[in-house]
């Protein structure tokens, strides 16, 4: 009986000292976390695509993921939303800037109460843990331009919109567009300062009828936001110029199609906004897990199985180059 009690005795102690670790260990194994993803732009098809790679992300990892956005493309208006979640005490907030300026303070108050910030799209900006980019600015950028100058045949007047005057990428590839244009095709022009569409395609569509009016040599335009070489082709269509006025730039399949149809967009480039919300979510999770990031690092995401990093920017090689002829592999 001594026996028997001894051994309940002895099984009762190990339950009292296992039982703390093994909750411990359940409980940190079912930790998750809420990550929020900011973007410029609700209601837009670029950004509707980057909510599915948010919402996968959530899916496939059981954290609690979402995305929000302004009405219109307004710095404030994203200051505001971000305020917000720093009031609900979200763990992370990935964000795509419209003004990297604008939102630095708003940043820094997050990462000053423990908030991981992620960015992307804005490559200078100072208070986020890192900043992942699709690739290195500035050859896009030059990618770009050579883009538009095959289809120009390397002469002509051209002109490029950015989506603001603000957004350090869009600017970032219009510095290198107009570098290379001038270091590789002295044949070619650019006629007037960047203009600002204000990543709205109507806008884009608007200056561009004004622009051929006010320029009628004109024979190129270079796009930034999404909705940038649809606006332009929509003006080139009405006006009948396919062929006389070349347009290429940054955009999607689902946005212009039509006009890549009708020659009226010459090619677009883009990177798949979903693969950029999953990693943008990723690199967050990664941090709040305690996990570094090194040079080389396969984020299990097409274009980014091998990073490259410079200071707290993280490149991946992503952007992919579509026409008519190849446009029907893309249903985004």
């Amino acid at each position: 009986m001594k026996k028997y009690i001894s051994i309940l005795f002895v099984l009762g102690l190990l339950a009292l000292l296992l039982g703390p670790a093994n909750l411990q260990t359940q409980s940190s194994a079912a930790k998750k976390y809420t990550i929020a993803t900011v973007v410029k732009l609700s209601g837009v098809q670029w950004f509707n695509r980057m909510e599915e790679g948010v919402k996968k992300f959530g899916k496939d990892t059981g954290n609690e993921t979402f995305q929000q956005g302004p009405p219109k493309a307004d710095a404030a208006l994203q200051v505001q939303i971000i305020e917000d979640l720093i009031a609900q005490h979200v763990n992370a907030i990935c964000v795509v800037p419209i003004s990297s300026e604008a939102l630095e303070p708003v940043l820094k108050k997050a990462m000053d109460q423990g908030i991981v910030v992620i960015s992307h799209e804005a490559s200078n900006i100072k208070n986020v843990n890192y900043d992942i980019e699709a690739f290195d600015n500035s050859a896009y950028g030059a990618h770009l331009m050579d883009q538009l100058a095959n289809s120009m045949g390397k002469k002509g007047e051209y002109a490029i919109f950015v989506g603001s005057l603000t957004a350090k990428t869009h600017n970032e590839w219009a510095d290198a567009a107009i570098a290379r244009q001038k270091k590789l095709y002295p044949h070619m022009k650019l006629v007037t300062d960047r203009l600002e569409s204000n990543e709205d395609q109507t806008v884009a569509y608007n200056k561009t009828k004004e622009l051929l009016k006010k320029y009628p040599n004109l024979k190129g335009i270079q796009g930034s936001a999404a909705t940038d070489p649809a606006g332009a082709g929509l003006a080139v269509e009405e006006l009948g110029l396919q062929g006389k006025v070349s347009v290429v730039g940054t955009s999607l399949v689902s946005v212009s199609s039509k006009y890549l149809k009708s020659g009226a967009t010459d090619v677009i480039s883009f990177w798949d906004p979903a693969d950029a919300g999953y990693a943008m979510n990723k690199l967050a999770l990664t941090i709040l897990e305690g996990k570094k990031i090194k040079a080389g690092a396969n984020l299990g995401i097409p274009g980014y199985n091998q990073v490259k990093i410079k200071g707290k920017v993280i490149y991946g090689q992503a952007w992919i180059d579509v026409t008519k002829e190849n446009m029907s592999k893309y249903n985004f």
